[in-house]
């Protein structure tokens, strides 16, 4: 059997979520959708057949996906013998997801799973696509591509005996986030190799907890992977997870629902939110209901804003649209590579893109590649030879080899967003 992940035309809305990571690599309480589909492979190999997961994703991404992810790209014709599990990369990663899709499997009849958007349009969410289907299939149009042929088989057999989810824009991970993070600790805990330290809280090995530390797990476990370190007079809150190698600051306060990637450093009080891998928030101030890239670092005192002082519920503003996101406590999603200065205050429901420095007060979204210093009358372009050698820098200090298709990455990325930047009031380079 094949598995197909594949980006559909509406990942875009996910920017800047995605504008460095292919959508199945999106974290959501503690899952990505891709560590799901490898679970699946797995599950699918012990039969003797090898199963492999395949990435159709967009293009200036390949080598990232190759590099980080092990990924291959489809073949460019289909294999007649084989049966492929077809599955949107924007599918929550929940464990929900993981047994529609195995029930999928199991069924062994092709089937399509078709979703409704906010909206009124229906969107390809996953199908299961047996041999004997493809086998029959030879009258198609040969201009067809591979993914194409698979959906139209796939269409001619929709079933509404299955329900899937996926995310339409970036606080919609927050949102399933908040919805699925129990569900998806007690699965690890289920599933993994811990062992319970003590009520409530379960380790891998190298885990240390400093002293004095206030556990709480009456709303969730907590679980730590391999070498996580807590400093002392910690206060900590379940459902909470972290990944492999991540420090937690003496002092802390990490509660209600947080998600660490491997080799985090994470300080001051954080509150349901996401956070991947190699990023820093080691000091003092607020950090709720948000979402964060990898390689971020926010300075000492920084801050965002969870609530509206009216209490409602709270707006969201993609480029010139403007949404009602129905939630009441909803941070920030900042993009990979962006930091912050020290004090640095970032308001409710703001976006921010990859690669971009904030100061001060943060009152509107921030484009791609922008030093924001709005407080001080000062909005300039960031170029990505800047941000390249940045990310050399921040390589070095965490031992992490520099490659040529990161530093690419930081040239497409810049590529990309050009728009963002163009149309974007608040600029005057």
């Amino acid at each position: 059997m094949q598995i197909i992940c594949f980006e559909d035309s509406r990942v875009e809305q996910l920017c800047p979520i995605v504008h460095a990571r292919p959508a199945y690599a999106i974290t959501c309480a503690s899952f990505r959708l891709l560590d799901w589909l490898r679970t699946l492979a797995k599950e699918n190999s012990r039969s003797g057949k090898e199963c492999q997961v395949q990435g159709l994703i967009r293009d200036y991404l390949m080598p990232i996906q190759e590099a980080d992810h092990g990924l291959q790209p489809p073949a460019t014709e289909i294999a007649a013998n084989e049966d492929v599990l077809l599955v949107n990369a924007r599918l929550v990663p929940s464990v929900q997801t993981y047994e529609t899709l195995k029930q999928l499997i199991r069924a062994g009849e092709t089937a399509a799973v078709i979703g409704k958007d906010n909206g009124s349009d229906f969107e390809f969410l996953a199908a299961f696509v047996t041999a004997g289907d493809i086998a029959k299939s030879t009258g198609l149009d040969p201009e067809l591509k591979p993914l194409q042929k698979l959906q139209k088989i796939a269409n001619d057999h929709v079933s509404s005996g299955y329900s899937l989810k996926a995310f339409q824009w970036p606080h919609d991970v927050v949102a399933s986030h908040m919805e699925t993070m129990n569900d998806s600790v007690n699965y690890r805990i289920e599933h993994g190799e811990y062992t319970q330290r003590e009520d409530g809280v379960f380790v891998r090995p190298g885990v240390t907890i400093g002293e004095f530390a206030s556990i709480h797990t009456s709303g969730g476990p907590i679980v730590f992977d391999e070498d996580v370190q807590v400093g002392p007079f910690c206060f900590l809150e379940g459902p909470l997870h972290s990944g492999h190698s991540t420090r937690v600051l003496e002092h802390s306060a990490i509660k209600d629902g947080v998600s660490l990637g491997h080799t985090v450093k994470i300080g001051g009080e954080v509150e349901a939110s996401v956070i991947e891998s190699f990023t820093n928030k080691q000091h003092h101030g607020f950090l709720g209901h948000s979402y964060l890239g990898s390689w971020i670092n926010l300075g000492a005192g920084t801050c965002n804003s969870d609530l509206k002082n009216t209490y409602g519920k709270i707006n969201i503003e993609y480029g010139d649209r403007k949404m009602a996101t129905g939630m009441q406590f909803l941070g920030c999603i900042m993009g990979d590579y962006s930091k912050s200065a020290i004090n640095t205050g970032i308001f409710t429901g703001k976006v921010i893109g990859v690669c971009s420095m904030l100061y001060g007060f943060v009152t509107s979204n921030v484009p791609s590649y922008v030093n924001y210093a709005r407080l001080f009358g000062q909005t300039s372009l960031l170029p990505p030879d800047v941000m390249i050698n940045t990310q050399a820098r921040m390589f070095a200090r965490r031992k992490v080899e520099q490659r040529q298709c990161d530093m690419d990455l930081i040239q497409a990325m810049y590529d990309r967003t050009e728009s963002e930047r163009e149309s974007s009031e608040q600029l005057s380079f």
